[in-house]
Parts: structure tokens; C-alpha cells; sequence
């Protein structure tokens, strides 16, 4: 298994392209969805997930493919979680193990 020396694009960034390129400021964007100005400057600055609601919310708002969204934020999930020692480690002893099965 190869390691990422890169992280994918969160897609909190491209949503945050996305608005401003339509010009609409992050607070007005919360205020649309119904959502708390901290859970949106979260997600737009990769600190917090988007969630199937967010996508789909965003889908209604932008025309977004919810879709999109959450595959970019699984792929953004699994490498981060790649990146972690312990679990790189037990992941190394999981395949060593079923290799000799």
C-alpha cells in the first residue's frame, strides 16, 4: 500500500471557490442553508466533514452533485486515515497474518 504524500482536495475547498466565485460571502451562504456560520467556515476550510445532509443541502442551493462531495470526502477520509502510524501498523500485521492463511 502506497502512502499519499499529498492529501486530496477537501471538498469544503471546493465549495469555498465555488461561492465565492458566485459572490456569495460564507455567512450568507450558512444563513441560505440553515446552518451555523462556524459549521460552514469549518467545512470550507477542511476542519470539519461534509456530511449526505450538507451535500444534499448544498445540492439544492448550488447544483452541486451531492454525490461528488461525498466521494471527495471519502477519499480526503481514507487517505488521512492512511496516514496513521498505529493504524498503518496493525493494518501491516492484519495482511501478514492472512497472507500465512
Amino acid at each position: 500500500m502506497e502512502i499519499i504524500d499529498r492529501l486530496p482536495t477537501h471538498p469544503g475547498d471546493v465549495l469555498k471557490e465555488e461561492i465565492e466565485y458566485r459572490g456569495i460571502t460564507q455567512k450568507k451562504f450558512a444563513e441560505l442553508l440553515g446552518v451555523p456560520y462556524t459549521q460552514m467556515n469549518e467545512i470550507l476550510n477542511g476542519k470539519r466533514p461534509v456530511s449526505t445532509d450538507f451535500a444534499l443541502m448544498v445540492e439544492a442551493a448550488l447544483g452541486i452533485a451531492p454525490e461528488m462531495l461525498i466521494n471527495m470526502q471519502n477519499r480526503y477520509n481514507m487517505a488521512l486515515a492512511r496516514q496513521k502510524p498505529a493504524l498503518r501498523s496493525r493494518l501491516f500485521n492484519i495482511r501478514k497474518m492472512c497472507a500465512a492463511l
